[in-house]
């Protein structure tokens, strides 16, 4: 009884704050999300040669070939956040930023760095929500037109984003025997697992927020290193990663779980029985009033057979009588 009451409580917590930040919180889950192609297409604009010669050195490509790269970097990154900032031609601009996370990918060989590629999965998870969001925005625009419900690609779309966002969970993950670490692990676990089926999830999503922020903050204080060193680099690039990750999980919190969740499944239930139960009643009425006709019925026979019969007994005295 006492874990009911806490999670009833945590929940009403979770659904105030909701009602409070629902104007805000979509618009800042948003620039979460981008903050890593913000901060990596300015970063190809001040590190323009750095980034140019790694890639010619690395792939043996050519000067023409690895600034194209770059250059294609720093437009498709920037632009896409421009775009999606903006809320113009967003699905385009989700696309193109496909497109450099799938390049990147590549170029940089994180596909063989198993933390990194999980990362980047995790980021095109976050990609694939806001593309799903993109699509409830165009549909609202048709609001006085019927429909059938939520669309399958974009129920799919959530739920593949949500899975997608737990792989960033996964790298998170210390494996020691510390109490710590254990404690850390197994309330990760849950979390990220309450998340990719869609139980609980918009309050599981936002604890996942808070924990994710605190150690992001803690341990890619990339502020603290000095601009020269390679270490400075590397955890900004991982402080705005999960950052993305974050507007991710924020836009969880902010547009439920979708059509694919036991948190959609549970609302049904109710709803179905409901219906259910209107029908019932709806057709014991009409039960009801087709035996008030079928009695109505039988009574006006049973008079005319009496009254008939009454007339016929008159009719037998009077022949008698003459």
């Amino acid at each position: 009884m006492g874990q009911e009451d806490l999670m009833n409580t945590a929940e009403d917590v979770a659904d105030q704050f909701l009602r409070v930040t629902k104007q805000y919180l979509p618009h800042l889950a948003r620039l979460c999300l981008i903050s890593t192609f913000l901060e990596d297409g300015i970063r190809m604009w001040f590190q323009w040669n750095e980034q140019r010669d790694y890639i010619e050195a690395t792939w043996n490509c050519g000067y023409f070939l690895a600034t194209c790269f770059v250059l294609l970097n720093l437009i498709g990154q920037l632009g896409g956040c421009v775009l999606i900032l903006s809320r113009n031609f967003v699905q385009y601009a989700c696309f193109g930023l496909f497109g450099i996370i799938a390049l990147q990918t590549v170029a940089y060989s994180i596909l063989w760095d198993l933390k990194f590629l999980m990362r980047n999965l995790a980021l095109g998870g976050g990609l694939l929500l806001l593309l799903a969001e993109s699509r409830s925005e165009g549909k609202s625009m048709f609001a006085g037109v019927p429909s059938m419900g939520e669309s399958s690609p974009k129920q799919y779309m959530q739920l593949g984003g949500r899975v997608l966002l737990v792989l960033m969970f996964m790298t998170l993950l210390h494996f020691d025997s510390s109490f710590f670490s254990i404690l850390q692990n197994m309330v990760g676990t849950a979390l990220i697992i309450l998340v990719a089926i869609g139980f609980k999830t918009k309050l599981a999503a936002l604890t996942l927020v808070v924990w994710l922020l605190a150690i992001n903050v803690y341990f890619n204080a990339f502020w603290t290193i000095p601009a020269y060193k390679p270490m400075h680099d590397f955890l900004k690039y991982d402080f705005f990663q999960t950052t993305s990750v974050i507007g991710g999980l924020l836009l969880v919190v902010a547009l439920g779980p979708g059509g694919v969740s036991m948190d959609e499944k549970k609302e049904r239930v109710p709803e179905l029985d409901q219906s259910e139960g209107s029908s019932s009643r709806g057709g014991s009425s009409e039960a009801q009033q087709r035996l008030r006709v079928t009695l109505l019925h039988a009574s006006t026979t049973d008079a005319h057979k009496l009254a008939s019969g009454s007339f016929i007994s008159l009719q037998t005295n009077s022949a008698l009588l003459y």
